[in-house]
Protein backbone atom coordinates (compact mmCIF):
# COMPACT_ATOMS: atom_id res chain seq x y z
CA UNK A 1 0.00 0.00 0.00
CA UNK A 2 1.23 3.37 -1.03
CA UNK A 3 1.96 5.57 2.53
CA UNK A 4 2.05 8.84 -0.60
CA UNK A 5 -1.72 9.23 -1.95
CA UNK A 6 -1.96 10.37 -5.29
CA UNK A 7 -3.70 13.77 -6.27
CA UNK A 8 -5.66 14.24 -8.56
CA UNK A 9 -3.56 16.62 -9.97
CA UNK A 10 -4.24 17.91 -13.59
CA UNK A 11 -1.08 18.63 -15.44
CA UNK A 12 -1.52 20.45 -18.63
CA UNK A 13 1.16 19.34 -21.61
CA UNK A 14 3.48 21.87 -22.30
CA UNK A 15 2.72 23.83 -25.93
CA UNK A 16 5.48 23.61 -28.44
CA UNK A 17 5.95 27.27 -29.47
CA UNK A 18 5.07 27.36 -32.93
CA UNK A 19 7.10 29.58 -35.80
CA UNK A 20 6.41 33.27 -35.12
CA UNK A 21 5.51 32.98 -31.67
CA UNK A 22 9.03 34.08 -30.17
CA UNK A 23 8.04 37.32 -28.55
CA UNK A 24 11.98 38.85 -29.04
CA UNK A 25 11.16 38.01 -32.83
CA UNK A 26 12.03 40.81 -35.43
CA UNK A 27 13.60 43.05 -32.24
CA UNK A 28 16.31 44.75 -32.81
CA UNK A 29 19.48 44.81 -30.81
CA UNK A 30 18.67 48.37 -29.36
CA UNK A 31 15.45 46.78 -28.22
CA UNK A 32 16.52 43.65 -26.80
CA UNK A 33 18.94 45.33 -24.66
CA UNK A 34 17.33 48.15 -23.57
CA UNK A 35 17.01 48.66 -19.76
CA UNK A 36 14.05 47.35 -18.16
CA UNK A 37 11.65 50.50 -17.09
CA UNK A 38 12.11 51.59 -13.31
CA UNK A 39 10.41 49.18 -10.58
CA UNK A 40 10.09 49.31 -7.13
CA UNK A 41 13.28 47.76 -4.92
CA UNK A 42 12.37 45.54 -2.19
CA UNK A 43 15.87 45.23 -0.46
CA UNK A 44 14.92 42.40 1.99
CA UNK A 45 14.51 39.73 -0.89
CA UNK A 46 17.10 40.82 -3.34
CA UNK A 47 19.89 38.25 -4.15
CA UNK A 48 23.56 39.65 -3.65
CA UNK A 49 24.10 40.05 -7.29
CA UNK A 50 20.92 42.01 -7.20
CA UNK A 51 21.88 44.19 -4.31
CA UNK A 52 25.33 44.88 -5.72
CA UNK A 53 23.38 46.75 -9.28
CA UNK A 54 20.82 48.48 -6.85
CA UNK A 55 23.90 49.86 -3.81
CA UNK A 56 25.49 51.22 -7.49
CA UNK A 57 22.80 52.63 -8.87
CA UNK A 58 21.26 54.59 -5.70
CA UNK A 59 24.29 55.87 -4.46
CA UNK A 60 25.30 57.46 -7.74
CA UNK A 61 21.58 58.93 -7.88
CA UNK A 62 21.98 60.02 -4.07
CA UNK A 63 24.99 61.56 -4.63
CA UNK A 64 23.40 63.17 -8.03
CA UNK A 65 20.56 64.59 -5.93
CA UNK A 66 22.39 65.97 -2.83
CA UNK A 67 24.67 68.08 -5.24
CA UNK A 68 22.03 69.16 -7.20
CA UNK A 69 19.86 70.09 -4.56
CA UNK A 70 22.42 71.54 -2.54
CA UNK A 71 21.24 69.30 0.27
CA UNK A 72 22.18 69.22 4.07
CA UNK A 73 23.69 66.39 6.00
CA UNK A 74 20.34 67.02 7.49
CA UNK A 75 18.27 65.75 4.99
CA UNK A 76 21.24 63.15 3.41
CA UNK A 77 23.98 62.25 5.68
CA UNK A 78 27.02 60.45 4.80
CA UNK A 79 26.43 57.32 5.99
CA UNK A 80 22.66 56.98 4.56
CA UNK A 81 23.58 53.46 3.45
CA UNK A 82 23.70 52.22 6.79
CA UNK A 83 20.03 53.20 7.46
CA UNK A 84 17.72 51.32 6.22
CA UNK A 85 14.73 53.82 7.09
CA UNK A 86 16.56 56.14 4.62
CA UNK A 87 17.68 53.87 2.22
CA UNK A 88 13.62 52.97 1.84
CA UNK A 89 13.03 56.77 1.77
CA UNK A 90 15.62 57.34 -0.86
CA UNK A 91 15.39 54.32 -3.00
CA UNK A 92 11.22 55.31 -2.89
CA UNK A 93 12.33 58.97 -3.68
CA UNK A 94 14.78 57.63 -6.55
CA UNK A 95 11.70 55.37 -8.37
CA UNK A 96 9.62 57.88 -8.32
CA UNK A 97 12.34 60.51 -9.96
CA UNK A 98 12.67 57.94 -12.57
CA UNK A 99 9.10 57.17 -13.49
CA UNK A 100 8.51 61.40 -13.49
CA UNK A 101 11.87 61.61 -15.90
CA UNK A 102 10.87 58.74 -18.37
CA UNK A 103 10.40 60.14 -21.87
CA UNK A 104 7.07 58.63 -22.26
CA UNK A 105 6.03 60.83 -19.32
CA UNK A 106 3.52 63.95 -19.11
CA UNK A 107 4.86 67.38 -19.31
CA UNK A 108 3.88 67.98 -15.67
CA UNK A 109 4.91 64.79 -13.95
CA UNK A 110 8.31 66.77 -13.20
CA UNK A 111 6.30 69.35 -11.25
CA UNK A 112 4.55 66.49 -9.20
CA UNK A 113 7.47 64.56 -8.23
CA UNK A 114 8.91 68.32 -6.85
CA UNK A 115 5.84 68.53 -4.63
CA UNK A 116 6.41 65.30 -2.91
CA UNK A 117 10.18 65.88 -2.99
CA UNK A 118 9.52 68.63 -0.71
CA UNK A 119 7.44 66.25 1.59
CA UNK A 120 10.55 63.48 1.44
CA UNK A 121 12.81 66.52 2.85
CA UNK A 122 10.79 66.98 5.62
CA UNK A 123 10.31 62.92 5.95
CA UNK A 124 14.32 62.36 5.44
CA UNK A 125 14.89 65.41 8.01
CA UNK A 126 13.13 63.16 10.55
CA UNK A 127 15.14 59.82 10.11
CA UNK A 128 17.91 62.04 9.91
CA UNK A 129 17.40 63.43 13.37
CA UNK A 130 15.59 60.11 14.51
CA UNK A 131 18.94 57.79 13.52
CA UNK A 132 21.14 60.44 14.97
CA UNK A 133 24.15 60.35 12.34
CA UNK A 134 25.78 63.12 11.44
CA UNK A 135 28.71 64.52 9.14
CA UNK A 136 31.50 63.21 10.85
CA UNK A 137 30.17 60.78 13.05
CA UNK A 138 27.75 58.07 13.08
CA UNK A 139 26.02 55.35 15.53
CA UNK A 140 23.41 53.10 14.64
CA UNK A 141 19.72 53.59 14.47
CA UNK A 142 18.59 53.16 18.36
CA UNK A 143 15.50 50.79 18.48
CA UNK A 144 12.85 51.19 20.88
CA UNK A 145 13.09 48.38 23.37
CA UNK A 146 9.20 46.74 23.80
CA UNK A 147 8.37 45.09 27.22
CA UNK A 148 10.23 41.56 27.40
CA UNK A 149 12.40 42.23 24.84
CA UNK A 150 16.15 41.87 25.37
CA UNK A 151 17.23 45.38 25.29
CA UNK A 152 20.01 46.08 22.38
CA UNK A 153 23.27 47.32 23.42
CA UNK A 154 23.92 50.62 23.00
CA UNK A 155 26.67 51.54 20.33
CA UNK A 156 29.18 54.12 20.63
CA UNK A 157 29.34 56.79 17.90
CA UNK A 158 31.90 56.15 14.98
CA UNK A 159 33.93 58.64 13.26
CA UNK A 160 33.41 59.15 9.68
CA UNK A 161 36.99 59.17 8.16
CA UNK A 162 36.12 58.07 4.08
CA UNK A 163 32.77 58.03 3.24
CA UNK A 164 33.59 56.15 -0.39
CA UNK A 165 35.87 52.96 1.42
CA UNK A 166 33.09 52.78 4.26
CA UNK A 167 29.88 52.49 0.66
CA UNK A 168 32.42 49.80 -0.54
CA UNK A 169 33.05 47.84 2.88
CA UNK A 170 29.55 47.69 3.15
CA UNK A 171 28.72 46.52 0.23
CA UNK A 172 31.01 43.83 0.65
CA UNK A 173 29.65 43.15 3.77
CA UNK A 174 25.54 43.20 2.46
CA UNK A 175 27.33 40.58 -0.37
CA UNK A 176 28.98 38.33 1.93
CA UNK A 177 25.84 38.23 4.25
CA UNK A 178 23.18 37.68 1.33
CA UNK A 179 25.25 35.43 -0.42
CA UNK A 180 25.63 33.19 3.07
CA UNK A 181 21.88 33.36 3.04
CA UNK A 182 21.72 32.20 -0.22
CA UNK A 183 24.08 29.25 0.46
CA UNK A 184 22.22 28.23 3.69
CA UNK A 185 18.89 28.25 1.90
CA UNK A 186 19.60 26.49 -0.71
CA UNK A 187 21.54 23.86 1.05
CA UNK A 188 18.87 23.35 3.48
CA UNK A 189 16.25 23.17 0.51
CA UNK A 190 18.24 20.01 -0.45
CA UNK A 191 18.57 18.26 2.52
CA UNK A 192 14.64 18.64 2.79
CA UNK A 193 12.48 16.25 1.09
CA UNK A 194 9.58 17.51 -0.61
CA UNK A 195 6.05 15.61 0.42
Amino acid sequence: MDDHPTLPIDVPELDEPEAGDDEFAGASEEELFRPEPPHPVNWNVLTAEEAVQEWFALDGWVNWLRRSYGLPVTIIPPYWHRHPELVWELAALHLHWLGAYDPEQEGSAPVAWHADFAAARERLRDWTAIAGTKLDSDRPTRQTTWPGETPAAIQEELAIINREEDFAQFMKDDFAARRAAEETFFKDAAVKPVL
